[in-house]
């Protein structure tokens, strides 16, 4: 049984963490529409550097590894006051998938912060894979659906308020896991 474990990303492997989120998140958005470019961010990515370079700057990000092997990687905010913690980011390397990594790297996570009271992430409408992923393996609920009738106040690559000018907003589903 292979070993999973997280590490914290290095400065050194900043830029290969970058890619290899946009990558994973590529290979979703390509399986489920094939190219096309509505639900790409910035030129042919599904997620932008601006926003994974924002996750990284603001939360806590870690290699996922699978035996020392680097199979994908996640970042996550952490509210010591709280404890109402965010997975920002989570993505496996597309040819680890079905292979439980994703399930044992939350397992890991949930161990390393046990004090928290509630964990919340989002992902976008069309990733049917994630949403089954966080619903049906790591426990989580589906708790809002953002939509052109129902935005989020927060715009995903700044944090900031969102104004949504002149977009074209699909929807992301807010999911929440309470621990206790």
């Amino acid at each position: 049984m292979a070993i999973i474990t997280l590490t914290p990303l290095t400065a050194d492997d900043r830029e290969q963490f970058i890619l290899d989120n946009q990558r994973a998140f590529k290979y979703g958005a390509t399986e489920e529409f094939g190219e096309r470019d509505k639900h790409f961010e910035e030129g042919e990515e599904i997620i932008s550097r601006r926003t994974i370079e924002n996750c990284i700057e603001k939360g806590f990000a870690y290699r996922i590894r699978e035996d020392g092997r680097i199979v994908g990687g996640l970042v996550l905010q952490i509210d010591e006051e709280t404890q109402h913690n965010h997975l920002d980011l989570l993505f496996v390397t597309p040819s680890a998938h079905s292979k439980g990594v994703g399930t044992a790297a939350w397992r890991e996570v949930e161990r390393l912060y046990p004090e928290t009271k509630v964990w919340e992430t989002c992902t976008p409408y069309f990733e049917t894979r994630n949403i089954h992923f966080y619903v049906n393996k790591c426990g989580f609920h589906i708790v809002e659906f953002f939509n052109s009738h129902h935005p989020d106040p927060h715009d995903p690559e700044t944090g900031e308020e969102n104004d949504y000018s002149g977009e074209d907003f699909d929807g992301m589903f807010r999911f929440e896991k309470r621990m206790r």
